[in-house]
C-alpha cells in the first residue's frame, strides 16, 4: 500500500484480542484489508496457585500493543490516528473477575488454566445435565461459594477479561453470545442464559442468603452486529493515554477467542466447522440444534450470533512429533549433515504418504500432558510396536500423525456417530497444514470430513473481532453475518478442499483399533512411571 494513500478513518474498525502470551491489536480498512498492528507480550504468573494477570498488567499491555499501532498508522500515513468507525474487543474465555457495587475487583483475575474447580464442575454438570468445565465462569463461582470463601457475599457484577476491558471503555456490562456461553450455558432458542438452570443454581445457593441473584450479577448477553455501548472519554484516555484519540466510538460486543477464530475461518454457518491444530487441537461444529445429551468429551459454546457449537477440545497434538524430529534432526548433525528443520518436517510429512495400510503395527500416545477426553489426569508419550512391526520411516511418521490426531477423533465420533451431526466440511488451520497436502488429506481421512485451507489464511482472532466491529456498524437492514461474511469478506478468497480417500479412511479405522486398546498401556504407564 502507498504510504500516501488516504485513509477514510470512519470506514476503519479496531479489533483488540487479549491472547494468553500475546494482546494484538488490528485496524483493518474498509475492505476488511488490515491496515497496520500493534502488537504486546505478557505472561500468567502463578500466585498463591492460582494462574492470573494482574489488572495493572491488562492496562499497560493493551496500551502498548494500541500505542505501537498507532504510531505504526501515523508513520505510514502522515496523519495521528484520533478515531476509528468502531471497535471490538476480544479474550480468552472463561474464567472468574468478580466485582462489588463500588466496582472494586474481589478476587485475582483467575483465569481459563486454573484446574481448582474440579468439584463445582461436577456437580454442576450433574445437577444441570449439561457438561460445565472446570473453566468456565460458573464453575469458579460456584467452588468459591463451596470453599466458603467470604468474597462471594459482596458480588455484584461477574465477567471475563473480555467484558472487563468492554466495561472500562464503554461503562456497558455485556457480553456477546460466544463469550458469554463460557461463563454459563446458553439457550439458543432465545440466545440469552439458560432460565432453567439460572433457576436450578439459584436454588441451589439459597441456603447462603446472598443479597444477589444469578442473574443479577451476570453480563447482558448481545448478539453480533448489535450496538453495544460506545468509547467513553475516560475509556478513550485508558485506552490512548496521549489523548489523540477521541471518544464516541461505537463498540460492537466483546466476544470470546472461540467466536473471533470462527468468524477468521468463516465457520459460523450450520453444517461447517473449522479445526486448529497446532500445539494443542480444537475442533468447532456449528449445530441445527442441541445436542440430545451431554458429554464430558464436548463442550458446549456458541457462534457470535447465537447458534449452538461443539468444541472438542485436546490438550496434546504436536509436541511429541516435534520431539522425534528434533531427535532426527540432531542424528544427522552427529554425522556432519546440516539440515533445515522446515525441510525436514516437509519430507518426513510427506513420506507418511508412503505408509503401510496397517502403518506397521506402529502405535502411540502422544500425551505430554493429560486428556480429559481419554480420562487421563497426567501423560506419558508412548511408542509402542509389535516383534513383526515394520519400522520404517513412512510408517513412523504416519503412526505419529494418526497418534496426534486419535483423541480428536474419539471426541468427533459422538458428534457424528452418536448424535448424528452432519459435518459439511472442516476449515483447517495451524501449523499442521504447512506442508502441502498432507496434513490436509490425513485429517480428511481421519475424521472422514472434507478438510479445507484458504489460499490465504486469515489473520487470527484480532481480525476477526476487527470484522465483528465493522459488522455492527457497515451491514445492510437484515443481513445475517453469514451472509456478510460470505459476500463482503471471504468472496474472493479461495479454497482448498480435499476429500476423506477410501484407503485412509480403512487405514486409519484400523489404526484406531489398536489405539484405543493401546490406551490400557497408557494407563499402566502414567500409574507405575514417574
Amino acid at each position: 500500500m502507498s504510504e500516501t494513500k488516504a485513509i477514510n478513518l470512519s470506514k476503519t474498525a479496531l479489533g483488540i484480542e487479549f491472547g494468553s502470551t500475546r494482546i494484538k491489536a488490528v485496524l483493518i480498512d474498509h475492505d476488511h484489508t488490515p491496515l497496520v498492528s500493534g502488537e504486546h507480550e505478557w505472561e500468567n504468573e502463578l500466585v498463591d496457585g492460582i494462574w492470573t494477570y494482574s489488572i495493572e498488567d491488562v492496562w499497560s499491555g493493551l496500551q502498548a500493543a494500541y500505542r505501537e499501532l498507532a504510531k505504526k498508522f501515523e508513520l505510514q500515513h502522515k496523519v495521528k490516528l484520533n478515531t476509528v468507525g468502531s471497535i471490538g474487543f476480544s479474550a480468552m474465555m472463561h474464567g472468574y473477575l468478580p466485582f462489588d457495587k463500588d466496582g472494586n475487583q474481589l478476587v485475582p483475575f483467575r483465569t481459563w488454566r486454573n484446574t481448582i474447580t474440579e468439584e463445582s464442575s461436577e456437580k454442576l454438570s450433574e445437577l444441570f445435565q449439561f457438561n460445565i468445565p472446570q473453566r468456565w465462569s460458573i464453575s469458579h463461582l460456584y467452588q468459591a461459594i463451596l470453599n466458603d470463601e467470604a468474597h462471594v457475599e459482596n458480588i455484584d457484577f461477574l465477567t471475563t477479561l473480555a467484558g472487563y476491558v468492554h466495561w472500562q471503555l464503554t461503562g456497558e456490562k455485556v457480553l456477546g453470545v460466544g463469550e458469554a456461553a463460557g461463563m454459563f450455558p446458553i439457550d439458543s432458542e432465545v440466545v440469552n442464559y439458560n432460565q432453567r438452570m439460572i433457576q436450578q443454581f439459584n436454588e441451589l445457593v439459597n441456603e447462603h442468603s446472598y443479597a444477589w441473584k444469578l442473574e443479577d450479577i451476570l453480563p447482558t448477553v448481545e448478539t453480533a452486529g448489535v450496538h453495544a455501548g460506545q468509547l467513553t472519554e475516560e475509556g478513550a484516555k485508558l485506552l490512548d493515554p496521549t489523548g489523540v484519540l477521541q471518544s464516541g466510538i461505537p463498540f460492537c460486543p466483546p466476544e470470546g477467542d472461540a467466536g473471533t477464530g470462527m468468524v477468521a475461518t468463516n465457520s459460523v454457518a450450520e453444517h461447517t466447522g473449522n479445526v486448529s491444530a497446532g500445539t494443542s487441537i480444537f475442533s468447532m461444529v456449528v449445530l441445527e440444534k442441541e445436542l440430545s445429551d451431554y458429554y464430558v468429551e464436548i463442550d458446549m459454546v456458541t457462534t457470535p450470533t447465537g447458534e449452538p457449537v461443539a468444541m472438542v477440545h485436546c490438550n496434546n497434538f504436536t509436541s511429541d512429533i516435534n520431539d522425534w524430529v528434533g531427535l532426527f534432526k540432531e542424528v544427522m548433525e552427529l554425522m556432519n549433515v546440516e539440515v533445515d528443520t522446515n525441510e525436514l518436517f516437509t519430507r518426513l510429512y510427506e513420506e507418511s504418504l508412503n505408509a503401510d495400510l496397517d502403518v506397521g503395527k506402529i502405535v502411540g500416545a502422544n500425551y505430554y500432558s493429560g486428556e480429559p477426553i481419554t480420562g487421563f489426569e497426567e501423560g506419558r508419550p508412548l511408542l509402542v510396536r509389535m516383534p513383526d512391526s515394520k519400522l520404517t520411516p513412512a510408517n513412523f511418521m504416519r503412526s505419529q500423525i494418526y497418534s496426534a490426531l486419535a483423541t480428536l477423533k474419539i471426541g468427533m465420533d459422538i458428534l457424528t456417530e452418536e448424535e448424528n451431526v452432519q459435518v459439511d466440511y472442516l476449515l483447517g488451520h495451524g501449523g499442521f497444514f504447512r506442508t502441502e497436502n498432507v496434513g490436509q488429506q490425513i485429517m480428511a481421512d481421519a475424521l472422514n470430513v472434507a478438510v479445507s485451507v484458504m489460499e490465504t489464511a486469515g489473520e487470527g482472532g484480532p481480525w476477526g473481532m476487527a470484522t465483528l466491529a465493522a459488522y455492527s456498524v457497515n451491514k445492510k437492514e437484515g443481513q445475517s453475518l453469514v451472509d456478510y461474511l460470505n459476500t463482503e469478506v471471504f468472496a474472493s478468497q479461495q479454497a482448498k478442499t480435499l476429500r476423506p480417500e477410501e484407503t485412509g479412511v480403512l487405514s486409519f479405522s484400523q489404526y484406531m483399533e489398536r489405539y484405543k486398546e493401546m490406551l490400557h498401556v497408557e494407563r499402566a504407564a502414567v500409574d507405575h512411571l514417574d
